[in-house]
């Protein structure tokens, strides 16, 4: 319901002077009597004579009345729109790329006390007649091991499966091949553990290709020797150097215990 100075207010804005309201109007003022009088006759239509009188000296324009800002009420208060300079523009978040899981196939085995997680370059078991797998032989004769090393289990091939939506990135894949040689030297533990290419090093002894020839202690694994794989041996033949001078100084650890 609007309250006689709102219905005033609006009915000036809309410029209505004279106005009767068809019922009684709550809150209204009471009606002005000469408001009630008959409406007076329309005067006599001018004739046409008198419409010549100049233009200029008949018209009268109208006094202009007052503008008056009626409030509107509104839903929600309006909030003072910023200048375009001042907008500031939405945060860009960045897109993490997706990290592919690593691919790699390792074979553990073990001669004498010491175990050895290799890298199959190829993705395949070692054959008999393989150049990588007789290099193999003649550094465990020059450590003074047993040359025909005992293969454990399957080879670890990673990612373990081709679909699907569990983690196989790399921290998984360093704790997968973390336990898979726990649980071997639970079962027989080892004086030295051969790291040999750089995804045994990378995903056992936690280390890079700064890591090659040096011994590395693995929490839980014990003692470890990071070596370059056996094709990069191959394919570098200078590297044996740096191996042979390091078997040297690690030799004694493995020699007394099979002795």
């Amino acid at each position: 319901m609007l309250i006689e100075s709102r219905r005033r207010a609006y009915l000036n804005a809309m410029q209505v002077v004279h106005w009767l309201p068809r019922t009684e109007l709550p809150f209204a003022a009471p009606s002005r009597p000469e408001l009630l009088l008959p409406v007076e006759p329309l005067p006599e239509p001018v004739s046409v004579q008198e419409e010549a009188v100049p233009v200029a000296a008949a018209v009268v324009r109208p006094a202009e009345r007052p503008k008056i800002e009626v409030p509107r009420p509104s839903a929600s208060p309006r909030v003072a729109s910023k200048p375009a300079a001042e907008i500031e523009p939405a945060p860009v978040v960045p897109k993490v790329a997706a990290v592919p899981p690593p691919r790699f196939t390792l074979q553990l085995l073990r001669a004498g006390s010491c175990l050895l997680l290799v890298e199959l370059a190829t993705g395949e078991p070692f054959q008999s007649r393989d150049p990588s797998y007789l290099l193999l032989k003649d550094m465990l004769r020059a450590a003074g091991l047993p040359d025909s090393p005992q293969i454990i289990g399957e080879p670890v091939r990673w990612p373990l499966l081709v679909r699907g939506n569990l983690d196989q990135g790399p921290e998984a894949a360093r704790d997968f091949v973390q336990g898979f040689v726990q649980a071997r030297l639970e079962e027989a533990p080892c004086t030295c553990l051969w790291l040999i290419g750089l995804p045994a090093i990378r995903f056992a002894g936690q280390a890079d290709a700064q890591a090659y020839c040096l011994e590395l202690p693995v929490e839980g694994l014990g003692a470890a020797w990071a070596l370059p794989g056996l094709e990069l041996l191959m394919d570098e033949p200078q590297r044996k150097a740096d191996v042979w001078k390091a078997m040297r100084r690690l030799m004694a650890r493995w020699k007394q215990t099979d002795e």
